[in-house]
C-alpha cells in the first residue's frame, strides 16, 4: 500500500467515524495506518534533518 493509499483510508476513516462511527476491526485498521504514518513521517523529517550542513561548518573545517 502506497503512502497516498494509507493517507487516503486514514481520511475515509476519519470521515466515518464522525458520520456513523467505526468497528473494533476498524479502530484496530485506522490506528495501525496512523502508526504507519507517523513512522514514516518520522523516517523522512530525520532523514531530512541529519542532512542538513551547516555553512560555518564548512567554513572553519569543521566535520
Amino acid at each position: 500500500m502506497s503512502m497516498d493509499d494509507t493517507i487516503a483510508r486514514i481520511n475515509e476513516l476519519a470521515r466515518k467515524a464522525k458520520t456513523e462511527g467505526l468497528t473494533d476491526e476498524e479502530l484496530e485498521e485506522r490506528n495501525a495506518l496512523r502508526r504507519i504514518y507517523i513512522d514514516a513521517f518520522k523516517k523522512s523529517m530525520r532523514y531530512q534533518l541529519e542532512s542538513i550542513k551547516f555553512v560555518e561548518d564548512e567554513e572553519n573545517n569543521v566535520p
